[in-house]
């Protein structure tokens, strides 16, 4: 999570044969959908968690299953857009046509993935479907594509002229590691995680029994826990140091290499202090001597009377604007839950379903976030083209918006029908 995913995914593209513009654009768009529970949940079980005012794990589930079922009509089509995109703007023909002759693959990838993931989120929860729907779907594509299975017939490639806007990075030099020694640490990463979260196992309440509270922070009557075992990150630091030794890495390599990562987590480091006290103030103004409402609910009484039963419509680009100027789909859904909330109850709306729209609004904006598309551009040396790959995510972000509101709103009107 937290931008990581494009930064990761666009470098492999560039290997591939992608040119670094087509990368970046790529990868920032996959990287939307899958955000929902993206760093094991955290935009659901942190971000609708601290930023609903009282919820319980069975309403987070609820909600991310209402989510996962939009998107198998949604996001399902992402894959084909992004081909699309690919010949018309990387293409040698530039030719929005050539993209939808790969119509069945892409399709297929894009109902592998969210298909699996409502099945995860309906036997698990909600910190799972992206690890094991994405693992699902690699595997089940990479079957195909070896088998020439619902591949296109006719073949497409990209322009191979130079240009002068972009340069490829240099090639890292990576150690020769078989397949199995490579795919291990993300295994086992899946295989702990899912251990340490069933509940009939012990696992589970061995992390929980170390807890860290805050107690009545500043006599405002509201607190704070921490779980350090229990959270996602402890177990990637785990695997991280048994990686290490699997995979035989020189001493003095892993030394710099832990150094490198420290460094880079300094930012964001000082991006989350900041963040999540500003989000917190936001959402606990209504502890105040003016007796005024909280800063969310007295916005969600304006939009109310401004957008009345059109609001399906508003609220994903609600969540895409939280995560565009947030930098964080968590923070997004942070920041504008109880919002989405409050405006639902003040227009008769389904709840579960506005906090879901908002859900995958914020993952809407994670295509066009701009601590994202920085991120991701420096890794393939296309700095000082943020803007330029903006324009064509806001293709693949606008379709998301408009078609999850769509397809709220005709839900909407069937019910009350």
């Amino acid at each position: 999570g937290f931008g990581t995913p494009a930064a990761i995914a666009g470098p492999l593209l560039v290997a591939l044969g992608f040119s670094p513009m087509a990368a970046v654009v790529m990868a920032l768009i996959a990287d939307s959908s899958p955000v929902s529970f993206g760093a094991v949940g955290t935009p659901v079980m942190i971000g609708l968690g601290k930023g609903l005012a009282q919820t319980t794990p069975e309403q987070l589930q609820q909600i991310a299953l209402t989510a996962i079922s939009i998107d198998i009509v949604v996001a399902s089509f992402l894959p084909l857009l992004m081909c699309v995109i690919l010949t018309r703007f990387f293409g040698a023909n530039r030719s929005w046509y050539e993209g939808l002759g790969a119509w069945r693959f892409a399709l297929a990838a894009g109902l592998v993935f969210t298909c699996s993931a409502w099945l995860v989120t309906f036997f698990l929860g909600p910190e799972f479907p992206s690890i094991l729907g994405g693992l699902i779907g690699l595997v089940v594509m990479v079957v195909c594509a070896k088998k020439h299975w619902l591949t296109p017939k006719k073949v497409w490639d990209f322009d191979t002229r130079p240009s002068t806007s972009e340069t490829t990075p240099k090639a890292a030099t990576t150690a020769h590691l078989s397949l199995w020694h490579a795919w291990l640490p993300y295994i086992l990463v899946a295989l702990l995680l899912v251990l340490t979260r069933i509940t009939a196992l012990p696992f589970k309440h061995w992390l929980n029994s170390v807890s860290i509270s805050s107690g009545n922070i500043l006599n405002t009557g509201i607190s704070n826990h921490l779980e350090p075992l229990y959270l996602p990150g402890s177990i990637f630091l785990l695997v991280a140091l048994i990686a290490g030794w699997i995979h035989k890495g020189q001493k003095r390599a892993l030394i710099q290499a832990w150094g490198e990562s420290c460094k880079q987590l300094i930012p964001t480091a000082i991006t989350l202090a900041a963040a999540v006290p500003m989000v917190r103030l936001f959402l606990h103004s209504d502890i105040n001597s003016a007796g005024l409402e909280s800063m969310p609910m007295e916005l969600a009484s304006l939009v109310a009377r401004t957008f009345d039963q059109t609001w399906p419509f508003v609220s994903p680009f609600i969540g895409a604007l939280g995560s565009f100027i947030a930098g964080s789909a968590t923070f997004s859904n942070m920041m504008f839950a109880g919002f989405q909330v409050s405006v639902a109850q003040q227009l008769n709306l389904p709840q579960n379903l506005i906090v879901a729209l908002q859900l995958l609004g914020a993952n809407a904006g994670n295509m066009i976030c701009v601590v994202n598309v920085v991120t991701a551009a420096s890794v393939v040396n296309l700095v000082g083209k943020e803007g330029q790959i903006i324009r064509l995510t806001l293709i693949a972000m606008l379709y998301y918006c408009i078609a999850a509101g769509l397809v709220a709103y005709l839900l909407i009107n069937a019910v009350n029908e």
